[in-house]
C-alpha cells in the first residue's frame, strides 16, 4: 500500500473551515502531506483569493485520482450545494453541507480509501436546522460507524485527556459514570497511547467529586464506580491509578507524571486543555474503525471571512492523523 491518505472535512462553509483549511496548505512551515478535502472547491477557491494565496484547487471524484503537490488542494466536492454561502451566516443550508461532508469522508474511510479523518468545525446549531439532532462530530460518526465504545480525547503540547461523557447535563454525566463505562475509557486511553508510539502508557483517572469524594465524604461514585475499574484495568495488566482530585491531576500529568488523564465529564477535560492550548488543541475520536482528528474550536462566525482565523489547529489535527497511523 502506499502512503496513507487522510480527508479533510470542510465544516460548516458559512465558518472558518474553508479559511483555515487553505491557510494549513499554504503555510510554508507545515510538511506537505497527502490529504484530500471533502467540501466545496468554490468556496476553498473563495477563501484562497480573499486571503491571495496561490494555491491550484483542483477537483477530483476519488482520493486515488488525488496528484499531491505542494500549493495544491485535491478536492472532492459534496455537488448537491451551492458555493455561494454567505461567511459568517447561520443557516439550515450550510449546516446540512457540513453533515454531508462528514457522511462522505466516513463512507470514504469505511472504504479504505483514506486512512483518517481530519474535521473543521461545524454548527450544531446549524446542523440542528437542517434536521441532523446530533450533539456533534463525536456522535456523527459514531452512528455512521455503528460504533458502540468510543470517546473524545483532547490533545494539547502538555496534557491529554480523555472523557467518559462529554455534551450531556451535569446530571446525566454522574449517571454515565458506571463501572462498565470507566473500563472502557480507560481501555480506549491505553490503546490511543500505544497508537501514538508511547512505550510508557501511564493514565490517571480524575475523581468525579471535589477531593475525589474524600472516602465517601462528598460522594461514592469514586469508591462504588470509579475505584472497582480502576482495579479491573489494573488486572488487565493496564498501568492507571486513581481516583486522583480534580484539582491536582492535571498538574501532575502536565510535569509528566502521568501520559493521559481520564476525565468525567465535559468541563473537567475542556477547561484545563483550552487553558494550556487553546490555538493548538486537538480533538480526537477514539474507538472508530478509523481514527478522526479535528480543531477544538467552533466555527467563529464572528470573523469568518475577514482573513484573521489562526490555522494552528488545523495544521495541529492534520499532523495528529497522521501520526496515529
Amino acid at each position: 500500500m502506499s502512503e496513507p491518505i487522510i480527508g479533510i472535512t470542510m465544516g460548516d462553509p458559512s465558518g472558518i473551515g474553508p479559511e483555515i483549511i487553505v491557510k494549513a496548505f499554504a503555510d510554508p512551515a507545515a510538511p506537505q502531506r497527502q490529504s484530500v478535502v471533502i467540501g466545496d472547491a468554490g468556496l476553498l477557491r473563495r477563501s484562497a483569493g480573499l486571503l491571495g494565496l496561490n494555491l491550484e484547487i483542483i477537483e477530483i471524484d476519488t482520493p486515488a485520482q488525488a496528484r499531491f503537490a505542494p500549493h495544491r488542494i485535491n478536492v472532492i466536492s459534496v455537488s448537491a450545494f451551492a458555493a455561494d454561502f454567505p461567511s459568517g451566516h447561520l443557516s439550515a443550508e450550510a449546516g446540512g453541507a457540513a453533515f454531508e461532508y462528514v457522511r462522505r469522508a466516513t463512507e470514504l474511510a469505511l472504504d479504505g480509501q483514506i486512512q483518517a479523518v481530519a474535521t473543521a468545525p461545524l454548527n450544531k446549531e446549524a446542523m440542528h436546522l437542517a434536521g441532523f439532532l446530533y450533539p456533534g462530530h463525536t456522535e456523527i460518526l459514531a452512528e455512521l460507524t455503528a460504533t458502540k465504545n468510543y470517546a473524545m480525547m483532547l490533545v494539547a503540547p502538555d496534557l491529554r485527556v480523555i472523557h467518559v461523557s462529554t455534551h450531556v447535563s451535569l446530571m446525566e454525566a454522574t449517571q454515565r459514570v458506571t463501572r462498565e463505562r470507566e473500563l472502557t475509557v480507560i481501555r480506549l486511553a491505553d490503546d490511543a497511547l500505544r497508537r501514538l508510539g508511547l512505550s510508557r502508557r501511564k493514565i490517571a483517572v480524575a475523581g468525579l467529586n471535589p477531593h475525589a469524594g474524600e472516602n465517601g465524604l462528598f460522594g461514592r461514585e469514586e469508591i462504588e464506580r470509579i475505584a472497582p475499574a480502576i482495579n479491573d484495568a489494573q488486572q488487565e495488566g493496564i498501568d492507571v491509578s486513581g481516583p486522583w482530585p480534580g484539582d491536582t491531576v492535571f498538574m501532575k500529568a502536565r510535569r509528566g507524571d502521568f501520559d493521559m488523564v481520564v476525565v468525567q465529564y465535559h468541563d473537567q477535560g475542556h477547561i484545563p486543555i483550552k487553558l494550556l492550548g487553546f490555538d493548538t488543541g486537538v480533538n480526537v475520536t477514539v474507538g472508530l474503525p478509523f481514527f478522526r482528528t479535528s480543531v477544538d474550536h467552533g466555527t467563529a462566525f464572528d470573523i469568518a471571512g475577514t482573513g484573521v482565523a489562526d490555522h494552528a489547529s488545523m495544521e495541529a489535527a492534520i499532523a495528529l492523523a497522521f501520526a496515529l497511523l
